[in-house]
């Protein structure tokens, strides 16, 4: 019998992905949006995770709740909010949590709040299942796109394993439909490339011919990506390229999402 499947964020990059995954897996899917959407082939309901506004609705009667929905300043409190909601209700939710490779060694605060959410998650009683990855390709295309408008680029001495967020989302996906398990093995692109090697794919396929310059920092930030602290090397599940992604978007300078 199909499962009744909440998405957080589900008009989201990440979010919309998985409810697509879901819906053509016959699931059924409810879609959590700041914003009246429609289609999918998923019941949307309009929230608010910071407020809590329409969440006892979002999660009445769900079996699996996808949390895709992230906020870079408050992600342990939308968490919280979230888990308060689905406590509430008669099922217990298996709730599945996307969080990012290298939470627990890179000392940025995004990643410190991500990993603090993961600890909520893992204490709230509720069954969970939690995975880390790597960069999506948008986020790596677009801090190297803002590089390249420099006469001479520059990129930090580090390696990035972008992933497609299509991947990752299959995985969720697959992970939404099955038991609970914990923290499973983090999910990462299917290359581990050098920012200057990255860099280079970008300026070749918008057309423009600039100087690629390494440069080192100092500070533990630093040193926690060159030291690979934000790699997946031995899960490199993703199969989308880096070169493919940009090749599908026509101009990689571009530096909206989309």
């Amino acid at each position: 019998m199909p499962q009744r499947i909440l998405v957080t964020g589900g008009s989201g990059q990440l979010g919309r992905e998985v409810v697509a995954q879901l819906v053509a897996a016959g699931e059924r899917v409810r879609a959590l949006s700041r914003r009246w959407r429609s289609g999918a082939g998923a019941e949307w309901i309009v929230g608010d995770l910071r407020t809590g506004r329409g969440l006892d609705v979002a999660v009445a009667g769900v079996d699996v709740i996808v949390h895709c929905a992230t906020d870079f300043r408050h992600e342990g409190e939308v968490l919280q909010r979230l888990l308060e909601a689905a406590r509430w209700g008669r099922q217990r939710p298996h709730l599945v949590y996307i969080s990012i490779a290298g939470v627990d060694r890179v000392p940025l605060g995004y990643y410190r709040a991500k990993l603090a959410a993961e600890r909520v998650l893992a204490g709230s009683g509720l069954p969970y299942t939690i995975l880390r990855a790597t960069q999506f390709h948008a986020l790596v295309r677009t801090l190297l796109a803002v590089a390249a408008r420099a006469p001479v680029v520059p990129v930090p001495r580090w390696r990035f394993q972008p992933v497609d967020v299509r991947d990752v989302a299959i995985r969720l996906a697959e992970l939404a439909r099955g038991e609970p398990q914990g923290r499973v093995a983090d999910f990462g692109g299917p290359e581990v490339l050098s920012a200057a090697d990255l860099a280079r794919v970008v300026l070749a396929a918008s057309g423009r011919d600039k100087r690629v310059v390494r440069v080192r920092w100092p500070g533990r930030l630093y040193r926690a990506y060159a030291e690979g602290g934000n790699l997946a090397p031995e899960h490199a599940d993703g199969v989308r390229t880096f070169e493919q992604y940009l090749a599908e978007r026509g101009n990689a300078a571009t530096l909206r999402y989309r």
